[in-house]
């Protein structure tokens, strides 16, 4: 016997509007669909179950009687011409609550292996010189443009950055998918990163499916977050003057602490050609163009009209080179990457050493057995 399960409208279309489709992009997988909306027909509890997969929603928000109100369960800073953005996608909830669980995890870990609180987290506040916030960033994660330029490209100088930032004592994460679901890709065009705030373990996501050049900057804005002490989730353009206090004060770190002022208006020639003159500051500071453009704008060489061209110019070029996502290479480096370094070894240390249960670290590190923990162990040198 299958028993009907009997579901309200609204809910079938709220949750296929939560996961960014329509009803009929699941037509095919789901030929019932349009009758169990309509009310004709009723799925079974297996038919229900599998819908709810699909569409990314916990199967029991199917037995209510209205969609339920969502919120992003940290403060968010993102939004549409001053405006708070709709509903989050269950792709960034479901990234933010992993984060969350990971931060707990190494709280505690933190706290019972003796570490002590991090004095940069919230010694800032909005408001304070930007240059001097900015330098003391710099100093306190070893990242400076001298740093910067003995490096070959920028790919380097961002892994230097979260080696950095991992060793000033924060969580590092950076993925372009839900955990460890690849077909779950994260949209940078929701957002590109948030923070979550702790003494103890400050943690930092960024979205990997973001050109690399942009996580760069992506990274920065959000350790600012860290120096400020709010938690959030943000969608920092170059391009954008944010809303909000917070969000404006960050962007400013950021571009400072990545492209010092002093520094770019000696280095800036503004009789060379726009394009030629791009190229080479952003192989100079190891960030991208856009974010050479904004520091140009900045620096009166470039008016609004522009800057507004040439920065369009430059996203449609971006735009045309090969997509930046990666794929394959080694599982376990790759891993270590999404979860951070810091935070692997912490856990794996742990689960080897049997103060953490290996299901606990398959499930905060998405993998799925005893012989792959093991192996990542022996991959990080924890083993």
């Amino acid at each position: 016997m299958n028993p009907r399960v009997p579901v309200k409208r609204a809910l079938y279309e709220w949750a296929c509007e939560r996961n960014r489709c329509l009803p009929a992009d699941y037509a095919a997988r789901f030929p019932h669909l349009s009758a169990w909306i309509d009310g004709t027909e009723q799925p079974t509890l297996k038919q229900l179950e599998a819908f709810a997969t699909a569409t990314h929603t916990p199967i029991g928000f199917f037995f209510g009687t209205e969609p339920p109100m969502e919120a992003v369960p940290i403060h968010d800073f993102r939004t549409i011409a001053g405006k708070p953005l709709a509903r989050p996608s269950p792709d960034l909830l479901d990234t933010i609550y992993v984060c969350l669980q990971r931060q707990e995890w190494y709280r505690d870990f933190a706290r019972g292996s003796g570490e002590t609180a991090l004095t940069f987290v919230g010694s800032a506040k909005v408001g304070d010189d930007v240059v001097a916030v900015a330098a003391e960033m710099a100093r306190t994660l070893g990242f400076d443009v001298a740093t910067r330029r003995a490096m070959g490209t920028w790919t380097e100088a961002l892994r230097r950055f979260i080696a950095n930032a991992e060793d000033a004592g924060i969580l590092v994460m950076a993925s372009g998918i839900v955990g460890s679901n690849t077909h779950r890709a994260l949209d940078p065009d929701e957002f590109r990163g948030f923070a979550l705030v702790d003494r103890l373990a400050p943690l930092v996501f960024v979205n990997g499916s973001d050109s690399k050049s942009a996580q760069m900057f992506t990274l920065a804005h959000e350790i600012a977050h860290l120096w400020l002490g709010e938690t959030g989730v943000s969608d920092n353009v170059p391009s954008r003057t944010p809303h909000g206090d917070v969000e404006r004060w960050c962007d400013s770190v950021a571009a400072e602490l990545l492209v010092p002022m002093a520094l770019f208006r000696t280095d800036y020639d503004r009789r060379a050609p726009l394009e030629t003159e791009v190229a080479r500051l952003a192989r100079v500071f190891k960030v991208s163009t856009l974010v050479i453009l904004r520091r140009m704008h900045d620096a009166g060489g470039l008016g609004r009209d522009r800057f507004w061209q040439a920065y369009r110019a430059e996203l449609e070029r971006l735009a045309s080179l090969t997509g930046t996502a990666s794929g394959g290479g080694d599982f376990y480096m790759t891993t270590a990457a999404r979860v951070g370094k810091r935070f692997a070894r912490a856990l794996l240390v742990s689960a080897l050493e049997g103060q953490t249960l290996y299901t606990e670290a398959f499930r905060l590190l998405g993998v799925s057995n005893a012989q792959t923990l093991e192996k990542f162990g022996v991959a990080l040198g924890v083993t």
